[in-house]
């Protein structure tokens, strides 16, 4: 194994660095490119410095890939973009607090709902048909609700 490693020379890990370049195409994520990018900058430094032993090659190998990361993760938690619209691909979600008037009754759990120009299956307590509901939650593609008369106040009618 030694004599794999004894050898590195500066193309061995350009080479390196592309393929986890690649595979970071390949594979979802932002992990790789920072390896990659890592082995590179040890390629060059093979380069600069040939006599560099292969301790040294691996030991800066993992020393700038976790230099990268770090640096790549404080920029990332600093700069995430939060949405104006939170819940756009949770649809569920966005009916939370809402009151609706059940088009099918609650029967053993569930129920169906009219919102806007769709029917959702619902969970709750029994109820008739035509019954005010309030959505308190989600649950899988089905939405949690209760009767809007148990609760105080319905800031959005549907």
């Amino acid at each position: 194994m030694s004599g794999l490693l004894a050898g590195s020379a500066h193309w061995d890990w350009w080479l390196l660095g592309l393929i986890l370049i690649i595979l970071e195409m390949l594979l979802p994520g932002t992990f790789m490119v920072w390896l990659g990018s890592a082995a590179l900058v040890v390629g060059l430094l093979v380069l600069l410095f040939p006599a560099l032993d292969w301790q040294w090659q691996w030991l800066l190998f993992a020393l700038l890939s976790l230099a990268s990361l770090s640096v790549w993760w404080a920029y990332f938690r600093q700069h995430t973009l939060h949405s104006a619209e939170p819940w756009l691909n949770r649809r569920g979600h966005q009916y939370i607090g809402r009151v609706l008037t059940l088009a099918a009754p609650i029967v053993n759990g569930q129920g169906k709902v009219r919102v806007d120009d769709s029917i959702w299956k619902v969970v709750g307590a029994d109820c008739p048909a035509e019954t005010r509901v309030r959505v308190t939650g989600v649950e899988g593609v089905a939405l949690r609700v209760e009767s809007a008369e148990m609760t105080a106040g319905s800031p959005r009618h549907g």
